[in-house]
Order: C-alpha cells, then sequence, then structure tokens
C-alpha cells in the first residue's frame, strides 16, 4: 500500500516560506535550462546521424533506434520510479543529482568507438533524464496556480525547442570547425565525439546552480498541503522492483498467485509479439528493447492497482487520462520522426551543410517551438475558462493543422521551400504541448502530479520516440528515402482525431470528480 499522510489546508502555510513573483520566474527559468539541456543532449545525434552512419557503419534503422528506443525505453521505464521519488522526495536534489549523471553520459558518448557503446551511453542518457520533467512538473504546479499552470509548464517545455534547435546549430559548428581543424583527429578524436562532448559538459556546471533552489511545500498552489513523504525512497526501491525485469516475477507473486500467472502470460504475449516483429524486420535490439518497456509498464500498471489504489483510479482507471496518453503518443510519432530526421534529410537530398542547416533547422525549430507552445497554451488557458474541455481544442488543431506542411516539406525539390515551411510546421505541431501538459497535472492530485507526468512521459517516449525515429528509417527502405519514412507515418492521424473527440465527451467529467474519485478509491481526503 502507498503511504499517505495528512493534507493541510493552504491558509496555514508560513507566509515567509510563500514565492515571490520574481522568485518563481527565476525557478522556471533554471528549469528551462534544464529542459534545454535534456534536448541538447538527445538531440545532438541528429546532427551527427550522417557522421555516425559512415564512421561505426550503422543503417538508418540502426539510427532511429539509438535516437529513439535505446534512450526512450530507459527514459520511460526509470521514468516511473523516478515520478515516484518525485511525489515522495526532495525535488531540487532529485534534478541536480540526475542533471549530472545525464550530463556525463553524453559526455562518454564522445567516447564511444563502436555502436554497441554508443547505444549504452545512450541508455545512460536516458535513465538520467527521466527525472527532469516528473520533478519540472510537479515543481512548476506548486509554484504557479491552476489557472497560470498551463502557460507555466508550457514555458518549461520551450526548452525543449530551444535545446533541440540549438544543438542542432552548436553541433554542426563543432563538427565542421573540428573536422577542418583537424583532419585525422586530435587526442584520437573526430569531430562527432567532439561534439558530444561540449554539450555534455556544461550540464555538470548547471547542476551546481539548481542545487540552489529552495524546495517549496508539496500542493502549495491548490490549498492541499502534502507533508513531506516519511520514508521517501521506500516506494522508490519497491516501484524499481516492479519495472525491472526479472524482479517484476518476484513482486507478482507477492501479490498472489493470481497476479503472477497474469504477468507471466503478460511477458510470454510481449516477448512472442517481439520475437515475430524481430523475424519480421530483423531488427533484435530494437523489438527486444520495446518488449522490456511495454512488459514493464504492463507489471507496473498491475502492481499500481493493489499498491496506490487511489493513483491507479485517477490515471490508469480514468478512461479520459487514457485517451490522453493515447492522441498524446500517436502525435508524437509523427512529431519525433520530423524532429530527427529532418536536418539527415536536407544533408542527404540537398547536399546542404552541416552548419547551415543546424543553423536554419535549429533556429527555425526553436522558434517555432517557442511560440507554438506559448501561444498554445495561452490559447488553451482561455479556452478551458469558457469550457471545461477547451484545452482538447488545442489539442485537435495541433494534431491536424501541421501535415499538409508536412507533406509540401518532404515533398518539394526545393531546399528553400523545406527551409521556410520548417518554422510554421514546428509552431503547430508544437502548440498542444502546455495543454496536454496542464490536463495530466488537473486529473490527478498534488501527491500524483509526478507519477501523472511520468505517464505522460510513457506514452510520449513508448509510442513517439520509441516506435517514430525508428519506423521512419526503417520504411526509407521502402518508400524511397527518410522522407518517404516520415510522410508514411502521417497515417496515424486520424487515430490521433478520434483519441481526441473522445476525449473531448469525457474530460469535463473527469476533471470534476477527481477528489470524489480518489476518496471513492481509499484516499483519506
Amino acid at each position: 500500500m502507498a503511504v499517505t499522510v495528512p493534507l493541510t489546508p493552504a491558509s496555514s502555510l508560513d507566509q515567509k516560506i510563500k514565492p515571490t513573483s520574481a522568485y518563481r520566474y527565476y525557478v522556471l527559468t533554471l528549469l528551462v535550462a534544464v529542459y534545454a539541456l535534456n534536448f541538447i543532449d538527445r538531440q545532438i545525434l541528429s546532427v551527427l546521424a550522417v557522421d555516425l552512419k559512415h564512421d561505426l557503419g550503422l543503417s538508418d534503422a540502426d539510427l532511429g533506434f539509438l535516437y529513439g528506443t535505446a534512450f526512450g525505453v530507459f527514459y520511460a521505464l526509470f521514468g516511473i520510479p523516478m515520478g515516484r521519488l518525485a511525489d515522495s522526495w526532495n525535488r531540487v536534489r532529485l534534478i541536480t543529482v540526475d542533471l549530472t549523471l545525464w550530463s556525463a553520459m553524453t559526455a562518454l558518448s564522445g567516447l564511444s568507438r563502436t555502436g554497441g557503446q554508443l547505444a549504452a551511453a545512450r541508455v545512460g542518457v536516458g535513465i538520467g533524464e527521466a527525472t527532469a520533467s516528473p520533478c519540472a512538473y510537479s515543481l512548476l504546479s506548486d509554484f504557479f496556480p491552476r489557472e497560470r499552470r498551463a502557460t507555466a509548464l508550457a514555458i518549461y517545455s520551450t526548452g525543449m525547442y530551444l535545446g533541440a534547435g540549438l544543438s542542432l546549430f552548436a553541433g554542426g559548428l563543432v563538427v565542421q570547425h573540428w573536422n577542418a581543424a583537424y583532419p585525422n583527429g586530435w587526442l584520437g578524436l573526430v569531430g562527432w565525439q567532439a561534439a558530444f562532448l561540449a554539450v555534455g559538459l556544461p550540464g555538470i556546471l548547471l547542476a551546481a546552480v539548481i542545487a540552489t533552489l529552495r524546495e517549496p511545500p508539496r500542493g502549495m498552489s491548490d490549498g492541499l498541503i502534502t507533508p513531506p513523504s516519511p520514508y521517501p525512497f521506500h516506494a522508490f526501491f519497491a516501484e524499481l522492483m516492479i519495472v525491472l525485469p526479472p524482479l517484476t516475477f518476484i513482486g507478482a507473486a507477492r501479490r498472489g498467485r493470481g497476479a503472477l500467472l497474469v504477468n507471466l502470460v503478460a511477458a510470454l504475449t510481449i516477448a512472442g509479439t517481439a520475437l515475430i516483429l524481430t523475424v519480421a524486420t530483423g531488427d533484435a535490439l530494437q523489438w527486444t528493447a520495446v518488449a522490456v518497456g511495454t512488459y514493464a509498464v504492463f507489471s507496473w500498471a498491475s502492481a499500481l492497482r493493489t499498491r496506490d489504489p487511489p493513483a491507479f483510479a485517477l490515471i490508469w482507471g480514468t478512461p479520459a487520462f487514457l485517451l490522453m496518453l493515447a492522441a498524446q503518443g500517436l502525435q508524437s510519432v509523427v512529431n519525433y520522426a520530423v524532429s530527427f530526421w529532418s536536418l539527415p534529410y536536407v544533408e542527404t537530398a540537398f547536399s546542404a551543410s552541416k552548419a547551415e542547416a543546424g543553423l536554419l533547422i535549429g533556429g527555425a525549430g526553436a522558434a517555432g517551438g517557442f511560440l507554438g507552445l506559448i501561444l498554445g497554451a495561452r490559447a488553451s488557458d482561455r479556452l478551458k475558462l469558457r469550457h471545461p474541455a477547451g484545452r482538447v481544442m488545442v489539442m485537435l488543431f495541433a494534431a491536424t493543422a501541421a501535415v499538409p506542411l508536412k507533406i509540401v516539406s518532404f515533398t518539394t525539390s526545393s531546399l528553400v521551400v523545406f527551409y521556410a515551411l520548417h518554422l510554421p510546421m514546428i509552431l503547430l505541431s508544437s502548440c498542444a504541448l502546455g495543454a496536454y501538459a496542464a490536463t495530466s497535472q488537473d486529473l490527478v492530485l498534488p501527491r500524483m502530479r509526478g507519477l501523472a507526468t511520468a505517464t505522460l512521459f510513457l506514452a510520449i517516449t513508448m509510442i513517439g520516440l520509441a516506435l517514430g525515429p525508428y519506423a521512419a528509417g526503417r520504411l526509407a527502405t521502402v518508400f524511397d528515402g527518410v522522407g518517404g519514412g516520415v510522410l508514411a507515418l502521417v497515417s496515424v492521424v486520424p487515430l490521433t482525431v478520434i483519441a481526441l473527440a473522445l476525449l473531448f465527451r469525457v474530460l469535463p467529467t473527469a476533471e470534476a470528480t477527481v477528489i470524489e474519485r480518489a476518496r471513492s478509491a481509499g484516499e483519506p481526503i
């Protein structure tokens, strides 16, 4: 069972520890910087893709695996226990430790000599980055009131596009200038290895600054102050046992024979499906990683029903939450494929300069993502005031509006047209992220926010990141290049629209009954 603590009213909060507006935005700025580094360290692989393909003998599917699956599965898997720890331990300390970890693993990527070594380093980056958003979402939900939450979370999410854009620009410059200065390498390092070191090491310095932030009272902005858990790591280690095979079988056995049998059947079914996909594609690592991640998610969700019934009821037991997960995951399939393959595409299809492409695609992506997130979040907050499901309107717009631009971008014979369309395409694709983030927080209690964030990112990573870039790379052999592979993924858009149409109908009731349903599931409110 989950450890619960009594809630206290916000009126009892000491006025001296209430943050000023300036401090709120100082925290927000630093968290944006953390998220930017998060995406610099993961997106750098895009600008290095052509070099890695040549030096390490990798295929397009291999590159998709390294960027998406190797990183994404372990990011999602460890996001579960890290989300639980974010709900029970000091979030500032947690971000500090893991920022140091993933930055070091990014730097170590630059020492890789084989695809296997790079994959191992990418796994380490994924594990480290799993903490950032659960902690940040929870912290910002405490610093900012409900009516400004979507905007605050959207501003935080701009770090995604700022970091992705900066990584393409900086990575392209480092590789080009390093290779020009040291055509035979220096100290055994070539351009792509130097780029990994250049973007990894600054994160260790930022971690020292993050360590100075103050931890706010949990639930402060919602009037439900939740005291710190007396045993913060108990739930974390229990969660870890539930998601890491083969410890998962022990955890299932402790819940009874029936739970163990269900767990075994699920494991065999998932393994069988992975085997079929491996035979069909020949990509054993891809489908083994996806199978491990899928099984871990199933095992965790099954255990959550017993260990924390209120959290299960508000997350996995709520149709609105599941529809939101499906829509965000499917939307991410196309978005991640576009994000990763745009620069390698113009390098190969148009023989574009790496530095030029990095500057123009990275700059357009950063500006478009920033504007899309801010404008979408503001629209989301305003529509929320007019209609209980107003945020879903923004989600629907984002899912459909950018499709024509994606089709033109990856079919045009003009590099100028590709560059010109990139900013509006990213702007339209990104405008729903604040709406998804705020909705995930509104559907749960304050003590569950980190867990809800981790679950949202499960959908983004296990569906979007683990499948999108890989599928585009694999389909490149069928549709005459990665441009065709990316466009083939647009076929998931109708499924996204269906999920959002259903969400529009059920979301108002789900949000209005959060406390009632949590109490019915055993929450002491």
